[in-house]
């Protein structure tokens, strides 16, 4: 903690029973997985408060963490009396994002099988990765202003120890379920053709009612101003003007 921090917040309240990091020093994180997330978060985020918050999460100043769809969320201690909830936010895969994910992993032979087995393929890190703006963040209930606070980038680095152990982990964040790929997969590549087949021609298919178009009188929309400012504008006698204008309408009503 940088001594201006100290000053203004105080020094951290040391606890028992928090989580540690397992790795004590240098890089945290092992697999590809993790060490790409946190590389994506050394991208957008302060490195000087990152490091802070590597040191809270080895000093075990982390009182738990969950993993949620879009966020990974813990309680941290820091220097006030009870702890400050701290998270990192990851945006949630859309429809058609997930769409394109289910296409990957079915255009990949073998890739399937292995995230049936818990193993999730490096192909897929141009989908799951955080790489674009607005995709990460962080907050926390603390006084302290930095992005992201040394709380927040504690549980950065417990969450990249979890994707060690569990790297389905990553696909929760981005709001996906395997088990929901894996049917979207299934379902992909075994349509209903027998059902298909019973109505080839849509015979059975329910269709919507033809919208009713309210009636508007062609009179509603004539401007003989624009009419009038066209013809003028050309030289047209005025007498003209008038009689073409009488004539239009004239015509309008004998259409209705």
């Amino acid at each position: 903690m940088a001594r201006g921090e100290v000053r203004r917040y105080g020094t951290a309240r040391r606890i028992d029973g928090g989580i540690e990091a397992r790795t004590k020093r240098g890089a945290i994180g092992r697999s590809w997985w993790s060490k790409e997330l946190i590389s994506a978060m050394e991208e957008v985020a302060d490195k000087a408060r990152l490091t802070r918050g590597r040191a809270y999460a080895r000093a075990g100043q982390v009182v738990s963490v969950r993993l949620e769809p879009g966020a990974a969320v813990g309680e941290v201690q820091g220097s006030q009396l009870t702890p400050f909830t701290a998270a990192v936010r990851v945006r949630t895969l859309d429809e058609d994002a997930v769409g394109e994910l289910v296409a990957l992993v079915r255009s990949s032979p073998g890739m399937l099988a292995r995230l049936a087995a818990g193993i999730l393929p490096e192909e897929l890190g141009s989908s799951l990765l955080p790489r674009r703006a607005g995709e990460l963040d962080f907050d926390c209930t603390c006084p302290d202003d930095g992005w992201p606070c040394k709380h927040s980038a504690a549980v950065a680095y417990l969450l990249a120890e979890h994707v060690d152990e569990q790297p389905l982990a990553v696909l929760t964040l981005r709001g996906v379920d395997v088990a929901t790929l894996i049917g979207g997969v299934d379902e992909a590549d075994n349509p209903d053709d027998a059902t298909a087949e019973q109505d080839f021609y849509g015979d059975g298919t329910e269709l919507p009612e033809l919208p009713a178009e309210r009636f508007r009188p062609a009179l509603e929309d004539l401007d003989p101003m624009l009419l009038r400012r066209a013809l003028r504008a050309g030289g047209t006698d005025e007498a003209v003007v008038i009689r073409g204008i009488n004539d239009l309408e004239d015509l309008y009503r004998r259409m209705r």
